[in-house]
């Protein structure tokens, strides 16, 4: 199976090209795109097949909970519960961009999504491609990253198509990704901790840490 290749602008992308992309993910198909890290995997969140077809084309455990892409704090709100001050601070300031924020997630979200952990991991991608998709697409997609699980992450469409040969049918090409660090992860869910910063990457933990002791 050759996978079929759409070349989307990454500063300026054509409304056409992503209301297709929008289209295919809403119709359960799981999409390699650029995000404004490495390239992940696009997937309807809300379909239970195509969920499971993520982690099929990762080889990925099910006890790993997926990440998710949104275009705003407002999705944030439709998909999470109990969101505190530290949620709308860390927000302000660094969204869009590579932080990923674990939330408790609300009822709408499947459990196969969580992996029953009861937590959301969600971010604003500061990249236009992605974001124009999600927009489009009015769900958020699934954002782990476009690899065989302990490979290495893609930076480009071509790397995408030669990893997940055979596994996935359509990849949108964006480019090169404008960085190769993975978003910071930061854990609001843990109530001993106000905060816990779980993975270090392109915002550097000490700046999060700043953040909260200027706070």
């Amino acid at each position: 199976m050759r996978a079929e290749i759409v070349r989307i602008n990454c500063e300026n992308p054509e409304t056409s090209l992503v209301k297709y992309a929008a289209d295919q993910i809403r119709s359960g198909e799981v999409l390699g795109m650029p995000t404004d890290t490495f390239y992940g995997l696009a997937a309807d969140p809300f379909n239970l097949r195509a969920v499971e077809k993520v982690y099929e084309i990762k080889t990925r455990s099910r006890h790993k909970p997926l990440s998710l892409l949104i275009a705003s704090v407002e999705q944030a709100e439709e998909l999470a519960k109990d969101l505190q001050d530290e949620f709308y601070a860390l927000a302000r300031k660094f969204w869009p961009g590579p932080l990923t924020i674990i939330v408790k997630a609300g009822s709408k979200l499947p459990l196969k999504v969580t992996a029953n952990t009861g937590n959301v991991a969600i971010r604003v991608p500061n990249a236009r491609i992605p974001l124009a998709v999600v927009t489009a697409a009015a769900i958020p997609v699934t954002a782990t990253s476009a690899n065989l699980s302990g490979a290495a992450e893609c930076t480009s469409a071509e790397q995408v198509r030669d990893q997940l040969h055979g596994r996935i049918n359509i990849i949108v090409d964006g480019g090169t990704s404008p960085r190769d660090v993975a978003s910071t992860i930061v854990d609001l869910t843990d109530d001993g901790a106000r905060w816990k910063v779980i993975r270090e990457g392109a915002i550097p933990a000490d700046q999060i840490s700043t953040f909260f002791a200027q706070g």
